[in-house]
């Protein structure tokens, strides 16, 4: 089995392994996952200019770096003691603390939890945490539809709980908050064309032609965020994001 690590990092900073518990910057076979979440930290991050932020389940740290370009204040919450060595060495503009999504409770002006719902067990007390800290929660998850095989339950993902569907997902955010917009990520610009070829028979194509490697050796580097689109969802979003407020 393959084992990829983050290249280039800065001296002192020790590089993570990619495990598929979370999406890593530096690692050039991961870059479409790491494209696709950093999207939304970006669209966020427009939003959030001049308030304190707190990004639950901080991962490797680039989120909250992100948030923190516009933020007041970004704390990054993460649990995992290798994720967070390396965000307090990788990001010092941030702060980082090593706790659990569901019991942090530091006062916030938001809170951002992304790609991360899926992976607990009680999603319905993590989110009445959120709303302790903070009038508004920016929640994201992948699309069970889109990233599971045709007909399952689940992808297979170790590390995924749940999975949810487009109204399995808006009843769970308007359980506990009073105003809930959901928006769909979708495939734009090179993804969207690549997505249309499949349709066509790419993948019978490239392999027959010899340029497989070479191609896609080319491609996943290249992706950037803007070959993702943020919309109102619909069945067919690769990803989810709950923009969830509670009343004044």
């Amino acid at each position: 089995m393959t084992t990829y690590v983050q290249e280039n990092q800065p001296d002192g900073v020790p590089p993570l392994e990619l495990t598929g518990e979370r999406t890593l910057p530096d690692v050039p076979e991961e870059n479409y996952w790491y494209q696709r979440h950093l999207v939304v930290y970006e669209w966020i991050r427009a939003r959030v200019g001049g308030l304190k932020v707190i990004d639950m389940a901080s991962g490797e740290g680039y989120g909250a770096n992100v948030l923190a370009r516009t933020a007041r204040e970004v704390v990054g919450v993460e649990a995992n003691p290798d994720a967070f060595l390396h965000a307090v060495a990788r990001y010092p503009k941030v702060r980082f603390e090593r706790s659990l999504v569901e019991t942090y409770g530091e006062p916030a002006d938001a809170v951002t939890f992304l790609q991360t719902i899926e992976h607990v067990r009680d999603p319905g007390a993590v989110l009445e945490n959120f709303k302790r800290s903070a009038p508004v929660a920016y929640v994201s998850t992948p699309n069970v539809l889109t990233l599971a095989p045709e007909g399952a339950e689940k992808s297979g993902n170790p590390w995924h709980v749940k999975e949810y569907r487009l109204e399995e997902f808006r009843e769970l955010c308007e359980a506990h908050y009073d105003h809930v917009e959901v928006l769909g990520l979708y495939h734009a610009r090179k993804l969207l064309i690549h997505q249309r070829a499949i349709r066509l028979g790419w993948d019978s194509v490239h392999p027959r032609l010899g340029i497989t490697k070479r191609f896609y050796d080319w491609f996943i580097p290249a992706m950037d965020v803007r070959d993702f689109a943020l919309r109102p969802a619909d069945d067919r979003a690769l990803d989810f994001l709950a923009v969830c407020r509670t009343s004044p």
